[in-house]
């Protein structure tokens, strides 16, 4: 499962948590402006936007879990499973396989106008790309600092919603998650005021408690109630870019698995295997995991983007604990 947030300071920031009981090897994913990507009946593309996220690269080929493009634009796949329904090829409009929307979107449009006009013409295609790989039961949050939007597939058809929080998580289907948010309209940041009975004097005891019914477990729902709570409550400390970084990472904290807490069976559990923060406007990907909570930044722009081969980094996974004396 996972949680996915835009954020807005200075920079535009996008970024997301993944959380799985496993890992396929991830790695910070550069794509070059003449890297080739096929993509089938939508044809070959050789010349498109550079694009930074994380991704499995398998046979040279970049399967992006998230991603920014060069221009600014933002794009995560989550897990959508038992909700994600895709069709077969269809004429007449571009039929993408879900491994291969988000560099099909982020290698065509620069904004979230043209992401949109291209999804019009768009269907989500039942296809992977070999048999090692199951086809992934995914929807999309698309962004730049101009909104949001959200991309389901279903067994009533595909769905672009207009996403006004900024954040995704899971199940259910979009518009149900939103629907939900109307039970917490009592919540504040603020102290409560006492609307329970006016002729008991009751009493704030401790600081918070206009938060009180939050939800706090790590299921779909709550997470996306939580995360948006924290995000539009949220202050930011500072001006600088570390600040804006710094308080992003702290909101996607509010929804992290910690091991052991969402039991799978079998020893297995479900933990942020690493939470991504991207400055949208410098290209920068800043990542933390769950081994290292030091952030850590990989600059798109440091490298060669006129080239035609990814260019990869391993995630730092071991700790880095500063000994002060």
């Amino acid at each position: 499962m996972c949680t996915a947030i835009t954020y807005e300071k200075d920079c535009f920031y996008f970024g997301r948590t993944l959380d799985y009981e496993f890992s396929y090897g991830d790695k910070i994913t550069i794509t070059p402006r003449n890297y080739r990507f096929d993509f089938g009946s939508a044809g070959i593309c050789t010349r498109h936007y550079s694009m930074i996220g994380m991704a499995h690269v398998d046979s040279g080929y970049p399967l992006y879990y998230d991603a920014i493009n060069e221009k600014g634009l933002g794009m995560a796949g989550l897990n959508f499973v038992d909700y994600a329904v895709y069709g077969t090829k269809h004429s007449g409009k571009y039929s993408i396989a879900p491994y291969e929307f988000i560099p099909f979107v982020l290698c065509r449009c620069k904004d979230l106008s043209e992401a949109r006009t291209l999804l019009e013409e768009t269907r989500l295609e039942d296809r992977s790309i070999s048999e090692k790989f199951p086809v992934s039961q995914l929807h999309w949050i698309i962004s730049d600092k101009s909104g949001s939007l959200v991309v389901e597939s279903t067994k009533n058809g595909m769905f672009v919603y207009e996403d006004r929080f900024g954040a995704l998580t899971n199940n259910p289907e979009f518009p149900h998650q939103t629907l939900q948010l109307s039970n917490y309209m009592n919540l504040s940041a603020k102290p409560p005021h006492n609307n329970f009975c006016s002729s008991i004097p009751l009493t704030q005891y401790s600081r918070g408690m206009g938060a009180i019914g939050l939800p706090g477990d790590w299921s779909s729902e709550s997470r996306f109630a939580r995360v948006v709570f924290s995000k539009m409550n949220s202050v930011c400390g500072g001006d600088s870019e570390s600040d804006a970084v710094n308080q992003f990472f702290h909101i996607m904290g509010t929804v992290e698995h910690p091991r052991g807490c969402c039991d799978l069976g079998d020893g297995k559990y479900q933990i942020t295997r690493y939470t991504c923060c991207c400055n949208c406007d410098k290209g920068i990907y800043y990542y933390t995991t769950y081994e290292n909570h030091r952030i850590t930044a990989v600059n798109m722009r440091n490298e060669d983007l006129e080239g035609s081969k990814v260019i990869c980094y391993e995630p730092i996974t071991t700790e880095q604990i500063t000994q002060q004396n």
